[in-house]
């Protein structure tokens, strides 16, 4: 079975609401779960949260809700954990069913550039390659390479974050935003991992363990996980150029 599993809780710092924040018409966390249901390959979707109008949107859209325990909720807290928990009540759910999880999709509340055709990429580029630990989506931005990047010193002047010579001889880099070649970004919209990548988080890629150590990139574009509110309406942007429009009015309730 191909189970997909999405993270998202209360107390937003940079933007609060911003899971259930309005975009055509709908909340922010309805499009992932959209993206799930109009995959080939996905059977079950659970969301795991902390909070009430969150839980109150995933059954809406035919999810399954894991109540989160508190310690996973804090801002401290590693979104890895609450996938490695999310996991393994789906792990043993499906086990008792006699259908063994086969591949787990992973998503955010906050990360609505993803329909099911990317889904279904990653689905399909795991089943054609044994080796590969997980496909996850990624989006090319040039702009923000290692070597523009830049920190504030304590005399309040800006250094190069990482130092030049990690990109080779300073004296052949310049100001070319593609002159150090394509930069990909994993872009949270969505990773498609094997179950032994949350079996053994200690063994996975940092800076996001639950990818494994190879990882296979499902290519697009504009894919971002939504932090602050000015990132809406580049969702929207990308959200209509997937031919999503705006949603008839919902019926007033009682």
């Amino acid at each position: 079975m191909i189970c997909a599993l999405m993270l998202g809780r209360d107390g937003s710092r940079g933007f609060p609401g911003k899971n259930t924040a309005p975009v055509l018409g709908r909340p922010l966390m309805a499009y992932p779960l959209l993206a799930a249901k109009a995959s080939k390959f996905v059977e079950r979707t659970y969301v795991s949260t902390d909070s009430p109008r969150i839980k109150e949107v995933a059954r809406e859209y035919g999810a399954r809700v894991i109540d989160r325990p508190a310690e996973l909720c804090t801002p401290q807290a590693l979104g890895e954990d609450a996938f490695a928990h999310g996991y393994r009540l789906i792990r043993d759910e499906v086990k008792a069913e006699g259908s063994p999880l086969e591949l787990l999709v992973l998503l955010f509340c906050n990360a609505a550039t993803v329909d099911g055709a990317l889904i279904d990429q990653g689905i399909a580029a795991l089943r054609a390659n044994p080796s590969a630990d997980s496909a996850v989506s990624v989006s090319r931005y040039n702009m923000w390479s290692p070597l523009r990047a830049r920190r504030e010193t304590k005399e309040g002047f800006l250094e190069p974050f990482v130092p030049f010579t990690t990109f080779g001889d300073p004296k052949t880099l310049n100001c070319d935003r593609d002159s150090q070649g394509d930069v990909w970004f994993a872009d949270m919209s969505v990773s498609v991992v094997r179950p032994r990548c949350l079996e053994a988080l200690q063994d996975g890629l940092l800076p996001q363990k639950w990818m494994g150590q190879k990882i296979h990139p499902i290519k697009q574009w504009g894919g971002c996980d939504v932090d602050y509110e000015w990132q809406m309406p580049g969702v929207e942007f990308w959200l209509r150029k997937h031919g999503y429009t705006e949603a008839e009015p919902s019926p007033v309730r009682s």
